[in-house]
């Protein structure tokens, strides 16, 4: 039997993937953790796909940080910030890990943000060069509750044939009235951050481009930038609100009119909801999109931490 079989249920029409050779990978969770293979010292391992230098030689022979390269075969070198290898337990044709950085514990709510502007441009890199080969899901797990298997930060790039339907939410009029209400997002110059009023998640929230209908990309380098501190920003608000390290899902959509969704993950799903797939959400997301405009320009956390810790109560 190959690695994994996508199937089509005749009566539903819904698609699932059938992957038994995941249960055999490293998970934390299960007490199954070898060395970490997403370390430094660890390259040459595998074929890496790409990655991003500390450092390279330019036609001049000086060294420029942050510059990009693609591989093509094994590199033993540590001289890395990104790299993206193959998923050894694939569920896709293509499947990849984005490995954040060579730091075991640091994620993008404590790298330096222009790391963190690295990672996004990696992102946009693969994102490129499988466009046409299928569906380019990304997605990112953190925490055991968000189905991380390995506590290294990484993320995760599939590639979905085109004939498999993935029922994913696209935004829709309503969420677009909600990007046109100031009193309802939290805006930068090239990003709106709202919670729809349909979100299924306590504390879900969406981040779109203002310039709509573009696919992720063709998103630019100025973009990028503003991208990386929104996206930052929002994890650390979730920080003070949830703790640090609170486990949550995001995904980038795979079509055109592209955003991004975070979803923390303060909750299990119930009988009804997995039963009916009708989600109950526990948390108003009025309420939430007020304590993210409350904090989101507010440099000083520690104060703002020590104001909300005594009064904030989960409603998950």
């Amino acid at each position: 039997m190959s690695d994994f079989q996508f199937l089509q249920n005749p009566l539903s029409k819904k698609w699932v993937i059938l992957a038994p050779r995941r249960a055999k990978r490293p998970d934390v969770s299960k007490g199954i953790e070898p060395v970490c293979p997403f370390c430094p010292g660890r390259e040459g391992e595998e074929v890496e796909v790409y990655r991003v230098s500390l450092s390279v030689i330019s036609n001049e022979g000086e060294r420029s940080p942050g510059d990009f390269s693609s591989a093509t075969r094994n590199d033993k070198g540590s001289d890395w910030q990104v790299r993206v290898i193959p998923n050894k337990f694939p569920f896709a044709p293509i499947h990849e890990i984005v490995i954040h950085s060579p730091d075991h514990h640091k994620n993008f709510d404590e790298l330096p943000l222009e790391h963190v502007e690295r990672i996004l441009q990696t992102y946009r890199h693969q994102y490129n060069e499988h466009a046409h080969k299928g569906q380019v899901y990304m997605f990112h797990n953190r925490g055991e509750a968000g189905g991380e298997s390995l506590p290294h930060p990484h993320s995760q790039i599939a590639v979905v044939p085109d004939e498999v339907i993935m029922e994913i939410p696209r935004l829709d009029s309503s969420a677009m009235k909600q990007l046109n209400n100031e009193t309802m997002t939290v805006t930068t110059e090239y990003f709106s951050l709202f919670c729809p009023a349909t979100s299924q998640w306590p504390d879900e929230v969406w981040i779109a481009p203002k310039e709509r209908g573009r696919a992720f990309g063709e998103i630019t380098d100025r973009q990028i930038k503003d991208f990386a501190f929104v996206l930052q920003r929002t994890i650390q608000i979730f920080d003070l609100r949830h703790g640090h390290e609170f486990p949550f899902n995001f995904y980038i959509y795979p079509g055109g009119d592209w955003y991004l969704r975070l979803i923390p993950r303060l909750k299990k799903l119930g009988g009804f909801e997995i039963g009916t797939g009708v989600f109950v959400n526990t948390q108003d997301p009025a309420e939430t999109i007020q304590f993210i405009q409350t904090h989101f320009h507010t440099p000083d956390e520690e104060r703002i931490k020590k104001e909300h810790s005594a009064d904030y109560h989960r409603t998950v």
